[in-house]
């Protein structure tokens, strides 16, 4: 595949798609992940959610905030979801955040971790992670000029931008009053040529612990970030986010179902703590914000998830009685219906004519690797997986790049039909595909001694 090929149009007739984009998306592929973006390039079925999600997005880019719950399989493309959409945040200016709720790095029912997950996988359209430090550099130099814009002078020019930030700041000041001070501390280093202190403030200003005493001291704050600090600092995030030209941000806590394998105690607290965050959200006290979690069936079902505490489960109480194309995509919780054959065949189509797109020998992979040829390999991805299609997205389009297009595109005599076997060995396959490749009890390899 050529990675200097130029612009060409992308599948089903989008727009060009550069080298560097389909690069991306390829190489992810290839290794059998979610790319991190390009997705609109891939996305299919997903026009049922747009107009409500689009919606959605433009009321929190006006000052309103959004919680959404996305439920399905695992291999109903939630990751793949969440990007999407965070993709089109972007493209209005949003910053985003995806955030791995993890027992160990990552517990719920500690905001301070979950708040400084967020700060470490902030991005934008302009910075990749973590996007923290440009944000705020970028909001005071947004209070210069507007201090300059009203007529001030450059000597009274401290003086004015002081004024602003307290000014802007009033709201979030009087639930975390150190975020403030953080904030100044830092502008104090930067001006008195102290880029290790202004970094350390800045690291404790993301919620990192143990930063160093004597920075702490040089910014007038105290101690470390605590669980109930964090939601003042994500109120102040906002704040300086929108004064810096980022109308919203879009955060996603993936993998929410972890939750039911952690102590009760610790998932009672995580349950309390997601109950909290939906109440703030709905409260208004997070203009701006657009937060989405998601999860399995199980977990919004089940008893060891969110039925465990009455008052989550009425605030993510949806109908999911009727047909899935009735769906209400404006609800609170989304359901990601997942894959059949005919749509893992129609995505194996489009990343096959991406593929092509960028290759000198697009035709002939075209040819090759027809319609019908992918269709069958469709067909044996989802049997080696007990026929369990909803989960073989990743594994096939990992297959198909890796196994078969990269094959055609550099040999000229390799015929997928003649020259392939598809093998999967259990090494590569996650968790859950390796329980569905198993089949049944009898068919587990047992290590006796």
């Amino acid at each position: 595949m050529s990675n200097d090929s130029p612009d060409r149009p992308g599948p089903n007739g989008q727009a060009p798609v550069s080298a560097a984009r389909r690069r991306t998306v390829i190489d992810a592929l290839r290794r059998g992940a979610v790319p991190e973006a390009g997705l609109d390039l891939l996305a299919t079925g997903l026009d049922r959610f747009e107009g409500a999600l689009t919606a959605e997005l433009d009321a929190v880019a006006s000052g309103a905030s959004v919680f959404k719950a996305v439920r399905g399989e695992y291999g109903s493309g939630k990751t793949f979801f969440t990007r999407w959409l965070g993709e089109r945040a972007k493209r209005r200016g949003f910053a985003v955040a995806e955030i791995q709720v993890s027992e160990t790095e990552t517990p719920l029912h500690r905001l301070e971790t979950v708040y400084r997950r967020l700060t470490e996988r902030l991005t934008t359209a302009s910075f990749p992670p973590s996007a923290l430090r440009s944000v705020v550099d970028a909001w005071f130099y947004a209070l210069e000029d507007d201090a300059l814009a009203d007529g001030t002078g450059e000597d009274a020019l401290p003086g004015e931008v002081e004024r602003l930030l307290t000014s802007r700041l009033a709201d979030v000041s009087r639930h975390a009053p150190s975020f403030s001070a953080a904030l100044r501390g830092y502008r104090a280093a930067l001006a008195a040529g102290d880029e290790a202190v202004a970094a350390a403030v800045m690291a404790w200003l993301g919620g990192q612990p143990h930063v160093a005493a004597a920075a702490r001291r040089a910014a007038g704050v105290r101690g470390d970030l605590d669980h109930f600090g964090a939601l003042g600092f994500l109120q102040g995030l906002l704040t300086v986010l929108r004064d810096a030209g980022h109308p919203g941000l879009f955060v996603v806590l993936d993998e929410v179902e972890t939750l039911q394998r952690v102590r009760s105690d610790a998932r009672d607290k995580a349950l309390n703590a997601l109950r909290q965050l939906i109440d703030e959200v709905h409260s208004g006290r997070f203009p701006g914000l657009y937060l989405m979690i998601t999860g399995t069936p199980a977990f919004y079902d089940g008893r060891q998830g969110v039925q465990r505490l009455a008052p989550l489960a009425q605030r993510l109480a949806t109908d999911f009685t009727t047909d899935s194309r009735f769906d209400n995509p404006r609800a609170a919780q989304l359901r990601l219906p997942g894959f059949a054959r005919a749509s893992l065949v129609r995505l194996g189509c489009t990343i096959r004519d991406l593929y092509a797109d960028g290759s000198e020998h697009g035709a002939r992979i075209r040819a090759v690797a027809d319609d019908a040829y992918i269709a069958d390999l469709a067909t044996a991805v989802g049997g080696a997986l007990g026929d369990r299609v909803g989960i073989a997205p990743r594994l096939f389009l990992k297959k198909l790049v890796g196994d078969v297009l990269d094959r055609v595109d550099q040999f000229d005599d390799f015929d997928p039909r003649t020259h392939y076997a598809l093998t999967v060995d259990t090494a590569e396959l996650t968790e859950v595909e390796r329980n569905a490749a198993v089949g049944t009890a009898n068919e587990v390899p047992l290590d006796l001694p």
